[in-house]
């Protein structure tokens, strides 16, 4: 499935090439490019708060992952990263994630409606504030990723032997996609 998904959408995963803690117009032109659809009006209203979420950046290790225990992750700068994001007409979670997940791919899903439904299928109403609701997400997903972990590493082993190299928070994104997506159609 997954290797189908990334055929299927060739291009999709860019690196990210601006660096780990600077964030410009680049970075929204690239989630563009990955299906955000960020308005030149929106492109702007985010990048009035560039200093703040670059700041908020350096406050996250490049390496930072959702892998291991739940005390490894930083909940707290996750969420301040989140906040930067909050109260701008239009821009919810999926354009902020799609934005931010090549800065942090190991720590921060791509967070679009068909994930978002996946994630919250079975969960009672999450938190209201912008940030604190996407950090709640991210929480969950990480459940997700805990209790597959082991078949998210031996798929992205097999992956990497054909040259995809992908985080395991990449991978469950396209696994949940490619089982949801087909049956939403």
């Amino acid at each position: 499935m997954a290797l189908g998904f990334l055929e299927a959408y060739p291009g999709y995963d860019f690196p990210d090439t601006s660096g780990p803690t600077s964030f410009g117009e680049s970075d929204l032109r690239l989630a563009n490019r990955a299906g955000a659809r960020i308005s030149g009006a929106e492109i702007v209203a985010i990048l009035e708060r560039r200093g703040d979420i670059e700041s908020a950046l350096r406050g996250l290790d490049p390496a930072a992952s959702l892998e291991g225990g739940t005390s490894s992750v930083p909940w707290e700068p996750l969420n301040r990263l989140f906040d930067c994001f909050a109260e701008i007409r239009g821009v919810g979670y999926s354009k902020l994630t799609k934005t931010l997940h090549r800065k942090r791919p190991a720590l921060i899903p791509i967070l679009d409606s068909v994930v978002q439904a996946y994630l919250t299928q079975d969960e009672p109403p999450l938190p209201a504030p912008f940030g604190e609701h996407a950090t709640t997400l991210v929480r969950l997903y990480k459940e997700d990723l805990d209790r597959n972990s082991r078949a998210l590493g031996e798929l992205q082993r097999e992956l990497a032997i054909r040259g995809h190299r992908l985080t395991k928070v990449r991978i469950l994104d396209i696994l949940i996609w490619s089982v949801s997506v087909p049956a939403r159609g």
